[in-house]
């Protein structure tokens, strides 16, 4: 026994000497007020507010403006000469779901099979992720991370981005069922691996089992609501179906990720033939539809600005340029990263290079605040900084998408966020190197 001890005590001071320093310890709740004071509000759905205070408190934000009353038991924070802003919401990733591309343990995006409406990405996200504290570093707070693979992938959560378990994280759970929409043009492979008649086989097949699948789940919620009706059970619990109900009732809509214009005008007439809600994730060719989209207000998540145009035709900032041409078309918007998990770090930057390419600033940075907030159905809590709202906020230097700008705080909830990260010990550690080294 007492071997067994020292062994353990050995290995225990072995794996302290390697474990990293610089882990950020998630936060506990807020316990007593807090007002920030003397910096620049930034409120989003409102006006910018000079030497403004603002107070939150159990989480959510009580008072802001210049004349603002300080409760007597707050905490005081001087920010003079700062900015306040909301957190930068990532409006469609896989942050919590990946780690290391090359290690198999490390990546849980999918389920098997290709029809998987019950899997719900929240409960496979890893709270330990390296890359969560990284996003915080640059400002993010909130992440839509959604689940890939298959036909039908499954539910999409927002999660904010501190929390010892899923259930921490977890903002609001099923906020759209993911749909990979099927290529609608042949492309043939230069390997020549499949034939068109393959590939037009393989996209019937698809499509012919996303009617079938929404057929199956609206039979399956009459047979529910008879059940209901008449308190005789007539059809045993299946997951799948009934995670679609609300689906089909309309509360939550559906995200289709398509980017090609048939896929798009597809995804539009499917999903008005099965009266759902829709919203495209992608949507490069949106502006093609740009009146369709319009008239059925369908919201677009515009994704990895920072990419070459699909067609040799098509000028250098195609992309760059999108979102400020559905603001002229007045299509609703977001602007979301590249879909990359070490990367939802850079989602503000995206928004930059969208008003480099016309889109006024004030939308660019609404584009990763407010906007993305509506469409994902979260504007109640997040997105702006409102009386009411969650104080999920951060205190920056400058302009959050100027790369220069450093985010000095974050509050989540009222949580005082630990920024420390992977990054920033690395920099911090090759720093001392070079030091030591005159």
């Amino acid at each position: 026994m007492k071997r067994t001890n020292i062994l353990l005590v050995m290995i225990l001071m072995i794996w302290s000497a390697f474990a990293v320093a610089a882990d950020a310890i998630p936060a506990a709740k807020q316990k007593k007020p807090i007002a920030l004071v003397g910096g620049t509000i930034h409120t989003v759905s409102g006006e910018v507010l000079q030497n403004a205070t603002i107070v939150f408190d159990k989480g959510k934000i009580t008072a802001l403006g210049t004349m603002v009353a300080i409760p007597a038991n707050a905490e005081r924070i001087d920010v003079s000469g700062k900015h306040i802003y909301p957190g930068i919401i990532d409006s469609y990733d896989h942050v919590g779901l990946t780690e290391i591309g090359s290690v198999r343990g490390s990546v849980d995006l999918a389920e098997t099979g290709s029809i998987n409406p019950n899997v719900k990405a929240e409960v496979a996200v890893n709270p330990e992720s390296e890359l969560i504290p990284v996003a915080r570093s640059q400002g993010v707070a909130i992440v839509a991370t959604a689940p890939t693979g298959g036909l039908i992938s499954g539910l999409a959560a927002a999660l904010m981005l501190d929390g010892w378990t899923w259930e921490d994280l977890t903002l609001k759970s099923g906020l759209g069922l993911v749909i990979n929409w099927p290529s609608m043009v042949y492309a043939p492979s230069r390997f020549g691996r499949t034939t068109k008649e393959e590939w037009l086989k393989q996209r019937d097949e698809q499509m012919k089992a996303l009617r079938e699948t929404f057929a199956n789940a609206r039979a399956y919620m009459t047979a529910k609501r008879a059940e209901q009706q008449k308190g005789v059970k007539y059809h045993d619990l299946d997951p799948r179906w009934q995670a679609m109900i609300p689906v089909l009732e309309g509360k939550i809509p559906v995200f289709v990720l398509a980017n090609e214009l048939s896929q798009i005008q597809g995804a539009i007439t499917w999903a008005e033939r099965e009266g759902l809600k829709l919203v495209l994730v992608g949507g490069r060719d949106a502006i093609f539809v740009k009146d369709q989209l319009k008239a059925k207000d369908i919201p677009v998540i515009v994704t990895d600005i920072q990419s070459p145009p699909m067609r040799q035709w098509q000028g250098y900032n195609e992309v760059f340029s999108l979102p400020m041409r559905l603001k002229e078309a007045g299509i609703r918007f977001c602007i979301a990263g590249d879909g990359d998990a070490s990367n939802s770090r850079n989602t503000a930057f995206h928004a930059a290079n969208a008003a480099a390419s016309g889109l006024p600033l004030d939308d660019a940075l609404k584009s990763v605040t407010l906007y993305a907030a509506q469409i994902l159905g979260i504007a109640d809590r997040v997105g702006s900084l409102d009386v009411g709202k969650d104080a999920t906020l951060i205190v920056t230097t400058g302009d959050p998408l100027q790369p220069p700008t450093i985010t000095e705080r974050m509050f989540i909830q009222g949580k005082k966020i630990d920024l420390r990260d992977k990054h920033k010990q690395l920099y911090e550690k090759y720093e001392e190197k070079y030091r030591q080294l005159g």
